[in-house]
């Protein structure tokens, strides 16, 4: 069979009228969890009381600070959490250098990726409700997948080979990314030509994102290999038609208001807007780093009717995020307030992958050894194989700005590094990420 040119229809968009994120939680938690005090974190408690010793978290802050002195980023923000102390909550340098705006505490970032995580405890919260099962197949939920293709063979003249699915994929497919789906991201290959053709990751809305991919084959069979994937967007629609609300809606209702999240959302408004980081990357011609202009193709963050995009939309900030990962550290609770059961903690962070696939696997690509993937979260199952100082079963994942997180359970330990930098980076730059890594395991190790 030969290709035929994908296309979609795009839904007719019309004007809402929202409050902005900031005020709409706040009143949210006024009027349903009363004057609960969601300020935490808001300064560290200390090294000592967080169990580290006074010369480790001096040299983790000095680390990071140094990064930034050396212009490997514009400015950033880092926390790190154990046993429910904040060891280091600091920031340093510009949220934005042509403006001197200070990087601050309640600066605000584009998390990207680390969206799914929190679309992946949404799906769950459903889950708990009993309206989905890790064995559904996807078009149970979206009846539009039902006749879903898999690409056999292709070649260089444009030529495509089609073929049926040899069984429908499953939901713990889709939120192990292993289902088959493409992203357009990355990949000279027909599906992701096809995403970036078809401007899936530029829908007005997730209806007509589910309709374009539901145009486009799938890279693999199902379960056949892991493939980073717009399996979290799909994720978040069908958390918006399960619950009947929109997604956004359903997070800040269900996730925010009750975590005291109230400045994690789809869009800044204008009271917000200083708040707001600029992206960098280094430029090497000029030798200093430099602002990343707005896409052309995408809305504004100021835009309250941008898509909500599960797989990587929302705008949030440090405390909000540690708010986030405590809970999940707790087995799913914060502040006297349930979001998940321990039991589905646990299943978000263990791995689901089939035995022998393997974290960004591929493409002739092995894949990194002793990692894999739960629901929504890379996964440390085999340190040793995996040749990382950290705790088994730490879970993990970043965002196309730069920011990053972890969770080691053995520690009850998590890190947030919230930075903005895409595009290139200063040639010798520090791995930050590691950098982090080996400081606070030096001491957690001998």
């Amino acid at each position: 069979m030969t290709s035929q040119r994908m296309t979609s229809p795009r839904k007719q968009r019309h004007p809402t009228f929202r409050l902005p994120a900031m005020l709409a939680i706040s009143l949210l938690l006024a009027t349903t969890f009363g004057h609960a005090d969601t300020s935490w974190p808001t300064t560290a408690d200390g090294a000592e009381a967080a169990g580290f010793s006074v010369a480790t978290i001096d040299r983790l802050d000095a680390a990071m600070e140094k990064i930034v002195a050396d212009n490997d980023v514009a400015g950033m923000v880092w926390l790190l959490a154990k046993d429910g102390q904040i060891a280091t909550y600091d920031s340093a340098g510009f949220a934005s250098i042509e403006d001197q705006r200070v990087m601050t505490k309640d600066t605000l970032f584009r998390i990207y990726s680390m969206t799914k995580p929190i679309t992946g405890v949404a799906l769950m919260m459903l889950h708990e409700q009993g309206l989905w099962d890790f064995d559904d197949p996807v078009s149970k939920h979206i009846p539009e997948f039902a006749d879903l293709e898999v690409v056999l063979n292709y070649d260089e003249a444009g030529n495509i080979e089609l073929g049926p699915v040899t069984r429908q994929p499953t939901m713990r497919e889709l939120l192990n990314h292993s289902a088959g789906f493409g992203y357009g991201l990355s990949g000279n290959d027909p599906v992701n030509d096809a995403f970036r053709e078809l401007e899936v990751l530029a829908s007005p809305d997730l209806n007509a994102l589910i309709s374009r991919v539901s145009n486009i084959p799938l890279m693999y069979q199902p379960g056949d290999e892991w493939v980073y994937s717009v399996a979290v967007d799909i994720q978040g629609y069908i958390v918006e038609k399960l619950s009947g609300q929109p997604f956004g809606e359903f997070l800040a209702e269900h996730l925010y208001a009750p975590l005291g999240m109230t400045d994690t959302a789809f869009y800044v408004s204008e009271a917000d807007r200083e708040r707001f980081a600029d992206v960098y990357r280094w430029d090497s011609e000029q030798g200093k780093l430099m602002r990343n202009p707005p896409r052309p193709d995408r809305p504004s963050y100021l835009d309250a009717d941008r898509l909500e995009s599960g797989g990587g939309g929302l705008v949030s900030t440090t405390h909000d995020y540690a708010r986030f990962l405590q809970m999940l550290v707790n087995g799913g609770e914060l502040d006297g307030q349930r979001i998940l059961s321990p039991e589905s903690v646990e299943t978000m962070r263990t791995n689901s992958l089939r035995d022998g696939l393997l974290l960004r696997g591929g493409d002739n690509r092995p894949g990194q050894a002793g990692q894999g993937f739960g629901v929504d979260f890379a996964v440390i199952f085999d340190p040793e194989a995996a040749r990382s100082k950290q705790g088994e079963g730490t879970y993990y994942w970043s965002g196309a700005a730069g920011t990053w997180f972890w969770i080691d359970p053995v520690y009850d330990m998590f890190w947030i590094g919230m930075i903005q930098s895409q595009g290139g980076n200063r040639p010798g730059a520090a791995n930050m990420r590691q950098i982090a890594i080996d400081i606070i395991y030096d001491e957690l190790n001998n």
